[in-house]
């Protein structure tokens, strides 16, 4: 992915699992991962790396392709994606989903199809739909609070 090498996040992200896995104060088994574009794709990278990840929300990242990878992931997902990205087409989000489901996986996916890329961030002024990115944050929330009920 562009500005991190993937072997450091990945090192960063066993870091941080491990180190909210040993507080007294996290249930490490309420751990989840969330990201927007390259987080995203980081959050799901999360979820091949660490089989005791809990939940996993990805917010237009890259996907993994690779099957061995996908039967890797234990942590259900929430996909949330744009149907007007050009660099993440809805086929490839359908692909994965319909690879994941074939797996056994957990895995839901949302696709506003009226929004492209990053519709989430306001800083995007060309692409940003408030009503899209709220709803997608609603999302966020109920599966969160589904998939790390206490």
């Amino acid at each position: 992915m562009r500005g991190l090498p993937e072997d450091r996040a990945i090192r960063d992200l066993r870091a941080a699992f491990a180190y909210l896995s040993s507080r007294s104060d996290v249930k490490k088994d309420r751990i989840g991962s969330l990201g927007w574009c390259m987080g995203g794709g980081y959050s799901l990278q999360a979820a091949v790396q660490l089989p005791d990840l809990a939940a996993c929300v990805v917010n237009y990242g890259r996907l993994v392709t690779d099957e061995n990878l996908i039967a890797q992931i234990n942590a259900p997902i929430l996909g949330i994606f744009g149907g007007l990205d050009r660099g993440i087409p809805v086929k490839d989000v359908k692909a994965f989903e319909q690879k994941a489901k074939e797996l056994g996986k957990e895995i839901h996916i949302e696709i506003y199809s009226k929004s492209g890329h990053a519709f989430s961030n306001e800083n995007n002024t060309k692409g940003y739909s408030a009503a899209d990115a709220a709803s997608a944050w609603q999302k966020t929330l109920e599966f969160f609070a589904d998939k790390l009920k206490q």
